[in-house]
């Protein structure tokens, strides 16, 4: 079951769900409002699962940047959300659509514990021009059914994150070597 808007806004007033930084003008009907945040990542070479994927970092200035087409971008949510008890969707949304952005189509669960922002997988259809801060997309909150078991604490590889993270399957791949 998805909670709604006025349920999202109890529950961060319980703790029972953290949004930092929160502006209860950002609840919709079934979800909260997310934005884009002030960095974003471009891979600088061919990308390959067994290796850390080179990048470049820069901040996107308050006058906007041009995202291209044929660029994979990492982004980061504004905002750092967490639950104990509900587990996360984030998705892009009709807005963001329009533009010809796709945001974030491959990994929109935030188990529960998920404490982190979010890094976004950001491809455009056209050059778009985005903000930092600008809206981006629907944050969901789900109930869960069953024993919980905290993302944070089961050692999970973005567990610690702090902000835009690349893939991490290469750590995967050389255990995997390692144990051949």
């Amino acid at each position: 079951m998805i909670l709604t808007g006025p349920a999202i806004a109890a529950a961060v007033a319980r703790g029972d769900i953290i949004i930092d930084p929160f502006d209860p003008r950002r609840l919709s009907p079934n979800a909260y409002d997310w934005r884009l945040g002030d960095r974003i990542r471009t891979c600088d070479d061919v990308l390959d699962a067994a290796y850390p994927a080179p990048f470049t970092e820069t901040s996107i200035p308050a006058t906007g940047m041009t995202l291209a087409p044929g660029t994979l971008y990492l982004g980061v949510t504004h905002e750092r959300t967490c639950s104990e008890r509900y587990a996360q969707l984030l998705n892009g949304d009709r807005t963001t659509g329009a533009l010809g952005i796709w945001v974030h189509v491959s990994a929109p669960l935030g188990h529960t514990g998920h404490a982190i922002p979010w890094t976004l997988e950001i491809r455009v259809a056209r050059p778009v021009r985005v903000y930092p801060g600008m809206t981006f997309g629907k944050l969901v909150f789900l109930h869960t059914f069953g024993a919980t078991a905290s993302y944070q604490h089961h050692g999970r590889k973005y567990a610690a994150s702090t902000g835009i993270d690349i893939s991490r399957l290469y750590l995967e791949l050389l255990s995997d070597r390692g144990r051949l």
